[in-house]
C-alpha cells in the first residue's frame, strides 16, 4: 500500500511538496478569502481545544465560531474538545451544561440565580452536569448542526445539516434529525476497524503530504 522505495524525482517532489504544505498555524489558509480558517490559530480560550488543520467556515464572519459555543461559563469547568482535519459548516453550535435545568426537581425554574430571598434555593442540590463535548478527528458537522452537552462523536463521523446530537455518535457513522439517529456506516465494520487502527491523522505531516491522494479515495475492501 505505501511503498518505501523512491526515485530521485520523488525525493525531490516530496521536500518540494513539504515546504509549501499548509501551515496549521495560518489563520486564512486560503489566500484572499476569509470566510474560512484553521481554528487552532483563532481560539485563545484554554477550554476550547481543537486539533492541527480543523476548519470553520462561516458566510459572514469566521469569529462568530466562539458566539456558538453557547452557555460556557467558567464555573462549570467543561470544555470542548475537537480532533484534528475535522470539516466545520457555517452555523454549527455546541451547547454546553451551563443551559442545563433541574428536570427532576417540581419546577425547571432556576430560582437561585436571581438571588435575594431566593439565593439559597438550590443549596445541597447541583444543576446537571453531563460532562465535556468530544469531537473526534476527522469529523464533518454539517449546516447548522447543534452538539449537546455530553456528546462524543467518533472520529470519521459525519453530521448531517441542522441535526441535533443528544448522543454519543459511532465512529465512521451517518447521523441526521433531531434528535439524531444513525442513518447509515460510511464503511463496512471491518473496514472501520482497519481504519481506527490506521489513525492517519496521526502520521507526520510528511505521510500526510505524500498520500493526501490515498485519502481522498475510497478505502480498500
Amino acid at each position: 500500500m505505501f511503498s518505501s522505495h523512491f526515485s530521485p524525482f520523488g525525493l525531490i517532489f516530496i521536500r518540494f511538496s513539504i515546504f509549501f504544505m499548509p501551515n496549521p498555524t495560518t489563520l486564512y489558509p486560503l489566500p484572499g478569502y476569509d470566510k474560512l480558517c484553521f481554528l487552532k490559530p483563532l481560539l485563545n480560550n484554554p477550554m476550547i481545544e481543537v486539533g492541527d488543520f480543523t476548519y470553520y467556515a462561516d458566510f459572514e464572519d469566521v469569529h462568530n465560531f466562539e458566539k456558538n459555543v453557547k452557555y460556557h461559563f467558567d464555573f462549570n469547568n467543561d470544555k470542548l474538545i475537537i480532533g484534528k482535519f475535522c470539516s466545520i459548516a457555517h452555523g454549527a453550535e455546541f451547547i454546553l451544561n451551563g443551559g442545563n435545568h433541574q428536570v427532576e426537581a417540581m419546577s425547571t425554574y432556576p430560582f437561585n440565580i436571581f438571588g435575594e430571598e431566593w439565593a439559597d434555593a438550590m443549596e445541597g442540590r447541583q444543576y446537571p452536569h453531563k460532562g465535556d463535548i468530544v469531537i473526534g478527528n476527522d469529523v464533518w458537522i454539517g449546516y447548522r448542526a447543534v452538539i449537546m452537552p455530553g456528546v462524543t462523536i467518533g472520529d470519521g463521523a459525519i453530521i448531517a445539516a441542522c441535526t441535533v446530537v443528544t448522543k454519543d455518535v459511532a465512529p465512521y457513522s451517518i447521523v441526521g434529525g433531531n434528535p439524531a439517529r444513525e442513518i447509515r456506516k460510511r464503511f463496512s465494520e471491518s473496514k472501520i476497524a482497519e481504519l481506527m487502527a490506521l489513525k492517519w491523522w496521526d502520521w507526520p505531516i510528511e505521510k500526510i503530504n505524500l498520500h493526501a491522494h490515498y485519502l481522498c479515495s475510497p478505502p480498500e475492501e
